[in-house]
């Protein structure tokens, strides 16, 4: 029974130490700045996906942690404080953006270091920046403006049909009546024709008449 023991015992302190050292390794190579760096700060008018953990990059590769996100009672911006290692100087007119780590994923914040010749001091504010870009806002706008195209075509489509339907019903319907109309037209034209004729006839030959008398 005592050899039983102290083998479990053995087997467990083998586990916790494995444990520990997985441990210590994950936080060895998670990337946190833990206390070391300088903070600066950032505005933006939307941070959607963003926490405090988030990490700060430079051209893909981790530099520094999001430790802080607030909003301005006066401007209602988000204020977003940002840690950045000791070792990584950016200059003043460098940019800061929100980038979307993948379509399913959060957001981190991405730094594009500018070329002026001074460096942004501890606590300042970088002014360039870039909001967030909902998805979920771009997929309903072009999911909007899809139904929209697809609404107006289908309007116009509609519009033409009954347009050569009541041109196709003018145009059969004018057939009868040029039928019809034609023969009135003809005998009004006749009829015109016969009195209009005895006219000029029956005042020559009244001229006619009056001579011999005159003789």
């Amino acid at each position: 029974m005592g050899r039983h023991g102290v083998a479990e015992t053995l087997t467990g302190a083998f586990v916790l130490v494995v444990a520990l050292a997985f441990l210590a390794y994950a936080v060895a190579h998670s990337g946190r700045t833990g206390g070391s760096g300088y903070t600066l700060q950032a505005r933006f008018d939307h941070i959607d996906g963003l926490s405090t953990g988030g990490d700060v990059k430079i051209a893909g590769v981790k530099v520094g942690t999001v430790t802080d996100v607030s909003i301005d009672p006066k401007t209602f911006v988000a204020v977003v404080t940002i840690s950045v290692r000791d070792n990584i100087q950016l200059p003043k007119d460098s940019a800061a953006s929100i980038v979307s780590e993948s379509l399913l994923g959060g957001k981190y914040i991405s730094l594009s270091p500018g070329g002026d010749d001074t460096d942004l001091k501890p606590g300042q504010t970088i002014t360039i920046t870039q909001s967030s870009v909902s998805l979920e806002e771009l997929l309903g706008k072009f999911i909007f403006s899809v139904t929209s195209l697809n609404g107006s075509k289908g309007g116009q489509s509609g519009g033409g049909q009954s347009g050569g339907g009541q041109s196709g019903g003018q145009s059969g319907g004018g057939q009868p009546g040029n039928q019809s109309g034609g023969n009135p037209t003809g005998g009004q034209s006749q009829g015109s024709s016969q009195p209009a004729s005895p006219a000029p006839g029956g005042q020559g030959s009244g001229a006619g008449a009056l001579a011999p008398l005159s003789k």
